[in-house]
């Protein structure tokens, strides 16, 4: 039997500067209570998936609205996790709407894909003028550290700010091309992406100061070799990085991610709690 969840999130700032939220959920998916651990302004949210993970026919939908001047940071407690699957795709999706003046972060933890699944992921973001945003996308294929890799199934990722930036791919374990070439993944089964993106162009200044920060951070990481940072279109930045495991590949984003957040923001790298439990 399949399960499909639906969870609505609507953000609002009220007259004392506040930043509250409204949620609406149905079957296996929800938000934990509203933290305020930055001052009420900043609104922390954890989502949260009690089955722990997806099999084939499962469905997650997520909608999130935030209002003129909201701040949101939503992470997860834990990894997606994409089962074996005998015929159906399992498939997650966000929609994710900011008005202006708002500001996103979606920070969950990496997402595992097993060996024999068969999965997407669909993250579409549109951002008004002035509105600005971080994100992440940690995906792992297979468990290599249990000599269990990814042989069997696909996984599809679709990235998308409408009109500005799209990435669309379509990983099967059988594009050995694709999985072990120079021009692929290189043998690497971890891929991480963190992305700066306004609702217009960012200020060149401004810009090639968010790319120096991270290349700067990248090179002296110890993933340097297979990690770097682009500007696809004038109103957003993009950090890549390959490694064979997930802690190298996340301590990267999360370094540059609170570089950034201080660059841009002004804000100090306010980890949510939930990552240190």
């Amino acid at each position: 039997m399949s399960w499909h969840g639906h969870l609505k999130l609507d953000y609002r700032r009220d007259d004392s500067g506040r930043c509250t939220a409204l949620d609406l959920h149905d079957g296996p998916l929800r938000v934990l209570q509203r933290l305020y651990p930055e001052g009420p302004g900043i609104c922390h949210h954890v989502l949260v998936h009690p089955p722990g993970g997806m099999v084939g026919g499962d469905r997650l939908d997520i909608a999130v609205n935030l209002a003129e001047g909201c701040h949101a940071l939503i992470t997860t407690p834990a990894a997606a996790r994409f089962y074996r699957s005998a015929a159906e795709n399992a498939c997650q999706s966000l929609l994710a709407r900011l008005e202006p003046g708002a500001r996103l972060e979606w920070l969950p933890l990496e997402t595992l894909v097993y060996d024999g699944a068969l999965g997407e992921n669909q993250l579409r973001f549109d951002i008004a003028p002035g509105a600005e945003m971080m994100g992440w996308d940690v995906l792992a294929l297979g468990l290599p550290a249990a000599e269990r890799p990814f042989e069997r199934g696909h996984y599809t990722q679709h990235l998308e700010l409408p009109g500005r930036w799209l990435e669309r791919g379509r990983i099967a374990a059988d594009d050995l091309a694709l999985l072990h070439s120079p021009l692929g993944l290189a043998g690497h089964s971890v891929m991480g992406s963190l992305w700066f993106a306004a609702g217009q162009a960012l200020p060149v200044p401004r810009r090639e100061a968010l790319l120096e920060c991270a290349r700067e951070i990248c090179g002296r990481h110890a993933l340097a070799a297979t990690s770097g940072c682009t500007a696809p279109e004038p109103g957003i930045v993009v950090l890549r990085a390959l490694g064979a495991r997930v802690e190298p590949v996340m301590g990267l984003l999360a370094e540059v991610w609170a570089a950034w957040r201080q660059q841009a923001w002004q804000l100090a790298p306010t980890a949510p709690r939930i990552w240190r439990t």
